[in-house]
């Protein structure tokens, strides 16, 4: 991660046009092509900011300062820019962060988001696994897939899912919703046990949820058979 404290201007430019005047502020950018926009003020949402997957150009002087950094996504037919004029650099470092700094899931969570990844047709019938781990700026999205219909879907998957979980997937909807592309995306909250409340809050936005068995999906039971009587 590289963290650039500088006196800069920001000028967004694609789905709309926005600009923040000259001022101090941190430019957060992670290795996975996230950029973020800080002040010292507003609590912890970034003043502008761009997900990934990005493309960063840096232009720096002869002394190896940084002058300039542009950040540019594809987003559907048009182009997202954000163009970061630098007036001067009071620190700028970079950390390895380790891949022990990403969020670790308990074992449980962890073995289920394998399992449904190899059989995603547990989360959805038709459903198809894109990714596992779909990066965004607040945190990675445990499955993306795609569903019969080649709509986007974002599962997130818990041992026991309870409203918190309903809160995360929403803000995972919400930032993935700001890609045109991806406006359409709807959201599957899959756990072993899913708590009441969090099934009518879940159901009130729109995310569907499923409930499964971690010993069917390791295959070491067959499932319930549902017996319909006409």
């Amino acid at each position: 991660m590289r963290l650039i404290v500088a006196r800069c201007e920001v000028r967004y430019s694609g789905r709309l046009d926005a600009l923040l005047p000259m001022a101090l502020r941190l430019l957060m950018i992670k290795s996975d092509g996230s950029v973020m926009v800080h002040a010292d003020t507003g609590g912890f949402k970034p003043q502008n900011w761009m997900t990934p997957p990005t493309v960063i150009e840096l232009e720096e002087a002869e002394d190896g300062v940084l002058e300039r950094m542009v950040v540019r996504k594809r987003a559907g037919a048009t182009e997202d820019r954000l163009d970061i004029a630098i007036e001067e650099v009071i620190s700028d470092v970079t950390h390895d962060m380790g891949e022990a700094a990403a969020l670790e899931k308990d074992g449980v969570e962890a073995h289920l988001q394998e399992l449904l990844a190899e059989q995603p047709h547990w989360c959805g019938e038709g459903f198809r696994l894109v990714r596992r781990e779909w990066p965004t700026d607040i945190g990675p999205v445990d499955l993306m897939c795609r569903d019969a219909d080649d709509g986007w879907v974002a599962v997130e998957i818990k041992r026991v899912a309870t409203i918190d979980a309903v809160e995360q997937l929403t803000r995972y909807l919400d930032r993935i919703k700001e890609d045109p592309a991806m406006a359409d995306i709807t959201g599957v909250l899959a756990a072993q046990q899913i708590k009441p409340q969090a099934r009518v809050l879940a159901e009130s936005r729109g995310m569907r949820c499923v409930e499964v068995d971690l010993a069917v999906l390791r295959g070491e039971r067959e499932p319930d058979l549902t017996l319909f009587l006409v």
